[in-house]
């Protein structure tokens, strides 16, 4: 049975999981807890508590979203430390204990209308979420297999997007009732309650490095975890990407009233409707990342979802209509205008893609940091988010207060700036391109299925031989794969105008003849070497050259030459179905005909676990035979 279809199902019965569902639970009614005390707190002052407390509405409006974002750059990397230190699941259930004690207060708080220390609470609320953020995501890891670390962050992060919508609602609705001090104050000691209640499930994650001292200097250890996460360029490119949607999100959510107000005049209702589109799309983004991704951490998707966010922003900028009315509309009234109906779709695509851009992202963070300092990594990228969602609001006052521009023109710039942002890292990593290159390939001229490539070891280095058919052999190959690859490709496909950047991308090893090149002959050998050595896997084709009759040409010796200086495993795996393609030589030189096929089915096989005295190039050959059959 394909791999696939046995792992069809791992992110519904995540949610059956005892190594799942607790700290789902405990984390959705965290943040559910988080958006009804903050946002019911921001209804009573705008509406009924603004002279109790001596300033204006906007002040304190700014005051309780500075107060509640201050803590994640004072405490974000202790809070790392302590997750890399200790057991993880103790670290969620002490939290949420100081969860309940604070609810206490703000209880009281609210039914003695205490504002100025339901503010102050603010502080010691975003205080505690700093400490919840590092375990958070460094628990998963440990807690998920691989191929289910995409599936169980996007769980997370629908389940916070569906938290703050239901958190904002919510406060909505309890403004509209009697007794709302009274009723706010017993919903969030209750949910404290059975946020700590579900933590008590959550199963034991031992310490990543208990044997770390601890560091209370805010600065030292802010610079500390900083230089971490610069340590490793694609980690630190994926956390400044995480970081500029978040700057895209807020700058989204906070020009919500108004967008619905002045430019779409439309009641309180349209921005609630706007919110919930906005939440759900993330949410069916996030969902959507583990069918795209195979099961696997692939970055490939997150060009895709960076694409759609410039794509669909700029379309609602021409998307908005244009009428003068002289009450606004409520939501049902809205949406009877089919113009709007426009604007609501691209606000939900926006959503969609935002699920998909972030969610790799996040799972790529977990997956290549370094265990023993994954959580204070983590706490680095939360001490980014923070400071870019500060840069949001800096650049709301500069675009709209003082350049002057619509809230429409503001979300157009937006869109454009994510092009240029996205454009630079794609460019700085060079992995990103490549993957989407492979992710468009795999899912558009074929289908491709494998078996048994669980063969292929989770570290440590490896060779992998293969039957060599067309020129998107080793993009087929990678695609499929868990762990990046390392390919040897024939020097003259780098001189292909089409495949050879793309080659370039993949770091592939350019090898030739040794009697047409004895430099890049012996280059090659090396680099395969000095990558072995490293721990990577290295994939050849010791046929040295495309079939042109479909089928195998004589296996080389290159393998005993590579096992000669660096004796590991070696795997075997065979393609079956791309004869014919338009890459393969079949009726004549790849390229030189129409595509015949697209969506045609391709399978890769693995084989078996070589040991490293046991190999020729011969018996390499036959297993490689065997493994393809009559599928060339």
């Amino acid at each position: 049975m394909n791999e696939q279809n046995k792992e069809e199902h791992s992110q519904v019965t995540l949610l059956t999981s005892k190594r799942f569902l607790p700290f789902f639970s405990t984390q959705f009614l965290g943040a559910f807890n988080d958006n009804i005390f903050k946002n019911t707190l921001m209804l009573l002052i705008a509406f009924t508590a603004t002279q109790s407390i001596g300033l204006d509405t906007n002040t304190v409006m700014n005051l309780a979203a500075g107060l509640f974002i201050l803590p994640f750059f004072l405490f974000s990397a202790i809070a790392g430390q302590i997750a890399d230190k200790y057991e993880k699941s103790s670290i969620i259930r002490k939290v949420k204990l100081a969860e309940i004690g604070i609810m206490i207060l703000a209880a009281a708080c609210f039914i003695s209308e205490s504002y100025t220390l339901l503010l102050m609470l603010l502080f010691v609320m975003g205080t505690q979420s700093t400490f919840f953020g590092p375990v958070k995501y460094a628990i998963l890891p440990q807690h998920l297999r691989d191929d289910e670390l995409v599936g169980g962050n996007a769980l997370v992060e629908m389940g916070t997007f569906v938290a703050i919508l239901l958190g904002t609602i919510g406060a909505g609705l309890l403004m509209g009732l009697e007794g709302t001090k009274v009723i706010t104050a017993g919903v969030v000691v209750v949910t404290a309650i059975a946020g700590y209640l579900a933590s008590r499930s959550i199963p034991k994650a031992k310490a990543s490095d208990s044997s770390m001292k601890l560091d209370l200097n805010i600065f030292r250890t802010t610079g500390k975890v900083l230089k971490y996460a610069r340590a490793d360029r694609s980690v630190y490119l994926s956390i400044m990407a995480i970081s500029w949607f978040w700057f895209l999100g807020a700058s989204y959510l906070t020009q919500f009233p108004n967008f619905a107000k002045e430019t779409l005049q439309g009641d309180s209702s349209v921005v609630t409707m706007l919110l919930a589109l906005f939440s759900v799309g993330i949410g069916a983004g996030s969902m959507l990342c583990e069918r795209l991704s195979g099961h696997k951490v692939e970055i490939g998707i997150v060009p895709i979802g960076s694409l759609g966010l410039t794509i669909f922003g700029i379309d609602l900028y021409f998307a908005i209509p244009t009428y003068s009315l002289e009450q606004p509309l409520s939501w049902l009234e809205f949406v009877s205008y089919s113009a709007n109906i426009h604007v609501l779709v691209d606000l939900a695509l926006i959503g969609v893609f935002g699920g998909l851009f972030i969610v790799p992202l996040y799972a790529y963070i977990q997956k290549n940091a370094k265990p023993e300092q994954r959580a204070q990594i983590i706490a680095a990228n939360n001490i980014m988010n923070a400071i870019f969602m500060v840069g949001s609001a800096v650049a709301s006052i500069v675009l709209l207060g003082v350049l002057e521009l619509s809230i429409p023109e503001f979300f157009l710039v937006l869109a454009i700036m994510n092009l240029v942002i996205a454009a630079y890292v794609y460019a700085q990593v060079p992995e990103f391109a490549f993957r989407f290159v492979v992710w468009m390939l795999s899912h558009s001229m074929y289908r491709v299925s494998h078996k048994n490539l669980k063969v292929i070891p989770d570290e440590g280095p490896a060779v992998l031989v293969c039957n060599h058919v067309s020129f998107v052999d080793a993009l087929l190959i990678a695609g499929a794969c868990k762990r990046p690859l390392r390919f040897v490709m024939d020097y003259q496909i780098f001189k292909s105008p089409l495949l050879g950047p793309i080659f370039r991308l993949a770091k592939a090893i350019p090898i030739a003849p040794r009697h047409k090149d004895e430099k890049t002959y012996q280059q090659a050998f090396d680099s395969i070497a000095r990558e072995l050595e490293q721990g990577e896997v290295v994939c050849i084709f010791p046929e040295g050259k495309l079939t042109k009759t479909g089928d195998m040409n004589e296996f080389k010796g290159g393998v005993d030459t590579i096992l000669e200086r660096s004796p590991v495993p070696v795997i075997t795996l065979a393609l079956q179905g791309l004869w014919g393609s338009f890459f393969s030589n079949k009726d004549g030189p790849a390229f030189s005909q129409r595509p015949k096929r697209f969506w045609s089915k391709v399978n890769i096989v693995g084989g078996k676990q070589w040991k490293p005295e046991d190999v020729t190039a011969a018996a390499l050959e036959l297993e490689v035979k065997e493994l393809r059959g009559d599928h060339p």
